[in-house]
């Protein structure tokens, strides 16, 4: 029996939560004991299981005695950002659980006050100070579970329990394949079903979009891509390259037997209470298949126009457009620009029970309700040209289609928007008026795209300042001069940076946002359209009535802090002139 356990009892004794008898009851089962091969039961444990006492009126005589709060763990909701502070090794270890921050103090549920050294060891961890507030054992090793996983293991536990051994070392695919399908017979704690899932599992906490693994000449590389940056992490032995990949094929669905061509396929995981879908690419390079898993969450289209970086004026403008009853509307940037999540934003502000949605997608990224969604197949002919024949006789009021990329997906979708649909539609282009020659250029007539044509949005994403580390400075005039900010917007600017911090993992940013460029569609505009004018008149008269450059928004949301000038200049370079 421990010192607490006797501290526990005695101050039960005290109180009178317990009598002499039963705690002499309890010690005669302890001392009745006699199987050496298994430890004899705690005489705590006895009192509780048989006596009627229980852990939640342990904590209270402790916190009672030790004048500190006690917590009811049942209204405790642990956030990324706490946990990512106190990892599960350190919390399992104290049986603490991080409750909440205000400034340099993190408040801890812990479950014994005496345990002084747990909240020094904490304490030091941190760098920070440490409230302990008391609560149940059960209830915070329960906790743990809940919010940490159980069982989570580190990356670098995970790597020294798979043998360093030459008769380790995986040969081919095949055998790959055939020693991750023996262990998962075997055991679901297999080192590298285990290392795998750690992969994912680390790369869904820290917020990544991208989960990279790429084999290289001498190391096999893995790469998280978190707010449009990769960001190196630990990486697994070179000679586990071909078991990983194996593994991560078998959970995808896709041939391990194929390596020569690219390969697509999806894996579904649980975090918590969140399901989380990852498409899988496969890609043959020199040295192995490269494997890119993108993870698509749902609730990230659940935002809002601001959320996304509107800011009201813009805003209002968007709300007209995608409310429509008929036209085209088209998001144009590059790949990773965030043109799906703007788009499926949009569908969900106008997703109500009277109108009938239908999209086109290559792949179907995300599952939305209420919508009607129609995966390409070119296998069997179902181009987005098909699709999009077959989706006009479900009398839509809404239709989006992945992609423009051909001609006639594009006189498709013209032809719809010109007979009472409202068409949502995505395009490669460097701007806004760039869509207008881009579409003529595929073919499309020009008194076609100045009819159908309601609006263009080009967009970017540019990094936000990380809240928890945001303090404001004062740029040099070099960093002014870059994106021409006067002396009299400057006076009335709020620049901010990020000092870097465990929220942020040290970058200073977290999160991102767009940066947009409106082209709204007017009769001045759909008559210079219909003569074909060139790409640069288009920019000019569209800012004479009142476009602004993605290079100018981001101008707007450096000023209000939001983002930096290194920021919006990285990402916004073509905008300079």
């Amino acid at each position: 029996m421990t010192s607490a356990d006797d501290f526990v009892i005695q101050l039960a004794l005290d109180k009178g939560v317990l009598t002499p008898e039963q705690v002499d009851a309890a010690r005669e089962v302890v001392s009745s004991h006699t199987d050496l091969t298994v430890a004899p039961p705690r005489l705590l444990d006895i009192l509780i299981a048989e006596h009627g006492f229980t852990t939640k009126q342990a904590a209270k005589l402790l916190a009672d005695e030790f004048g500190m709060p006690m917590i009811d763990m049942a209204n405790v909701r642990a956030t990324t950002e706490l946990m990512a502070l106190l990892p599960r090794s350190l919390a399992a270890k104290h049986t603490a659980f991080p409750v909440s921050r205000e400034g340099n103090t993190l408040r801890v549920a812990i479950s014994d006050p005496l345990d002084v050294d747990a909240i020094d060891s904490i304490s030091h961890y941190l760098k920070m100070n440490v409230e302990p507030v008391v609560a149940p054992a059960d209830e915070i090793r329960t906790h743990i579970d809940r919010f940490y996983g159980k069982d989570e293991e580190s990356m670098e536990k995970l790597l020294s329990d798979i043998s360093t051994g030459e008769e380790a070392q995986v040969v081919s695919a095949e055998a790959a394949a055939a020693a991750v399908g023996a262990a998962e017979g075997d055991s679901d704690d297999a080192p590298i079903i285990k290392l795998v899932y750690q992969i994912i599992i680390e790369a869904i906490q820290r917020r990544a979009s991208d989960i990279h693994l790429e084999p290289l000449e001498k190391r096999f590389r893995v790469r998280y891509r978190i707010d449009g940056v990769l960001v190196e992490v630990d990486n697994p032995p070179k000679r586990l390259q071909l078991a990983i990949i194996s593994r991560l094929k078998i959970m995808a669905n896709i041939s391990i037997a194929e390596k020569r061509i690219p390969q697509d396929g999806r894996i579904q995981v649980t975090v918590g209470s969140k399901s989380l879908d990852l498409r899988v690419s496969s890609l043959p390079t020199s040295h192995g298949e490269s494997i890119v898993m993108r993870i698509l969450d749902k609730e990230g289209l659940q935002l809002g126009l601001p959320e996304l970086g509107f800011l009201s004026d813009d805003q209002a403008t968007m709300e007209r457009i995608i409310t429509l009853p008929d036209g085209l509307f088209l998001v144009t940037g590059p790949t990773g620009s965030g043109k799906t999540t703007t788009l499926y934003s949009c569908l969900h502000f106008i997703n109500k029970p009277d109108r009938k949605l239908i999209t086109v997608e290559d792949p179907v990224e995300y599952q939305l309700s209420g919508i009607n969604q129609v995966p390409v197949r070119t296998e069997v002919g179902m181009t987005f040209a098909n699709a999009l024949r077959s989706m006009l006789r479900q009398a839509p009021n809404i239709i989006m289609v992945g992609e423009i990329r051909d001609l006639e997906t594009a006189e498709i979708a013209i032809n719809a928007s010109l007979t009472g649909h409202m068409v949502f539609s995505t395009l490669h282009t460097n701007d806004a008026p760039g869509a207008v020659t881009r579409m003529i250029d595929i073919g499309v007539k020009p008194f076609l795209v100045s009819t159908s044509l309601r609006a263009i949005m080009a967009q970017r994403l540019v990094r936000k300042i990380c809240k928890k580390c945001k303090h404001p400075y004062t740029p040099d005039p070099r960093e002014l001069r870059s994106l021409n900010i006067t002396a009299q917007q400057a006076a009335n600017a709020s620049f901010a940076k990020g000092a870097g911090c465990e929220n942020c993992h040290g970058a200073g940013y977290r999160g991102r946002a767009g940066i947009f460029e409106i082209f709204v569609v007017n009769d001045e505009l759909q008559r210079m359209i219909y003569e074909n004018v060139g790409t640069s008149r288009l920019r000019d008269k569209a800012r004479t009535l009142g476009m602004r450059t993605m290079r100018e928004d981001g101008l707007r949301k450096v000023l209000t802090g939001m983002t930096t000038i290194e920021e919006v200049v990285s990402i916004t370079v073509g905008d300079a002139a």
